[in-house]
């Protein structure tokens, strides 16, 4: 009789564990494909593969209303206190861009941070590690209401956005 029980639990085990296994296989996202969405304007951050940047740790778009599209990077500084520097910028020229042209289309930069489902806020994850619940731009509303893209809209048939994001977007669901 015990060996036949073991033999019944060792199979339950074994079941559950692949069950777990299983959701967990499908739960996990990589940071590399992740979309975020912030609730008040409906506005979107879609993660998309670096490539072999050699300083470039993440490669985003963030999508506002009107189809307005900003361009993201982070790049992790260097020294005691690492941190992913971010940045958004709007229309920026392509190509070999100057300091002072990146300057001018850079609509928000700073230090984004993450958040799991108990709230402990962490910093974002390089490519390669699980996607975080949340992410947080700090100042991001501000930076984005004083910036050319949405002072677009302002102009007589402007294109700009009219919906300023808040600060945090939550994980929405995972690119294919």
């Amino acid at each position: 009789m015990r060996a036949r029980f073991r033999g019944v639990a060792g199979s339950v085990l074994l079941a559950a564990s692949i069950v777990f296994v299983s959701a967990d296989a499908h739960a996990a996202c990589p940071i590399q494909l992740a979309v975020y969405g912030e609730a008040q304007s409906g506005a979107e951050v879609d993660f998309t593969p670096t490539g072999t940047s050699a300083t470039t740790t993440n490669t985003f778009r963030m999508i506002l209303d009107n189809n307005v599209v900003l361009d993201g990077i982070a790049m992790w500084t260097e020294g005691g206190a690492a941190r992913p520097h971010g940045s958004l910028m709007y229309k920026c020229p392509g190509g070999d861009a100057t300091g002072e042209e990146l300057a001018a289309c850079t609509v928000w930069e700073g230090i984004i941070y993450s958040a799991d489902e108990k709230g402990s806020i962490g910093l974002l994850p390089a490519e390669g590690a699980d996607a975080p619940k949340s992410l947080i731009f700090p100042d991001l509303g501000p930076s984005l209401e004083m910036s050319a893209a949405h002072a677009d809209q302002g102009s007589s048939g402007g294109s700009g956005f009219s919906k300023v994001p808040w600060d945090v977007f939550v994980l929405k669901g995972c690119q294919e």
